[in-house]
């Protein structure tokens, strides 16, 4: 069984400086559960299908599969709630691939970090640009963000 170890952070956007290989991501959601999700998702010309299981604390089940770009096209008509649209930065630091996803339209101005891990309790050294970790505030999940999008927050 495939599991994603994910922690989740703000970004202080001026100490991070949009450093990283850069993609652009679109991605929504056909269909969202408190326990399970399906998402399509647009990187660049790779599309894919992705299958999340419940969250429990900071670990899910996560299978993920490449789809024909233009099935994909054609499946994200078909998502509940907003496409979320992304800029995503790549870097390393202290040995870990982090991941900086700087949000467009309706989630314009929200930047998260995210970092993978091997195991819940890994010890990480944290970057000086993350700030508040949100890694169990559900409404960060992009699948919240697609049908309470961050421009609605009171």
């Amino acid at each position: 069984m495939a599991k994603e170890i994910e922690r989740k952070f703000l970004v202080d956007i001026d100490k991070w400086g949009k450093r990283g290989d850069v993609s652009h991501i679109m991605q929504g959601y056909i269909f969202i559960h408190p326990q399970k999700v399906i998402r399509i998702r647009i990187d660049g010309k790779k599309a894919f299908l992705t299958i999340k299981g419940n969250l429990v604390g900071i670990t899910r089940d996560e299978y993920e599969y490449p789809i024909p770009y233009n099935d994909a096209c054609q499946l994200l008509k078909l998502c509940e709630g907003d496409i979320v649209e992304k800029n995503r930065y790549v870097l390393e630091y202290a040995g870990k691939k982090w991941e900086i996803d700087a949000f467009f339209g309706p989630n314009e101005g929200l930047v998260i970090a995210e970092v993978e891990l091997e195991r819940c309790d890994e010890k990480i050294e944290l970057p000086n640009w993350v700030t508040v970790e949100v890694s169990q505030d559900n409404r960060y999940y992009n699948f919240n963000l697609s049908r309470h999008p961050f421009s609605q927050w009171q």
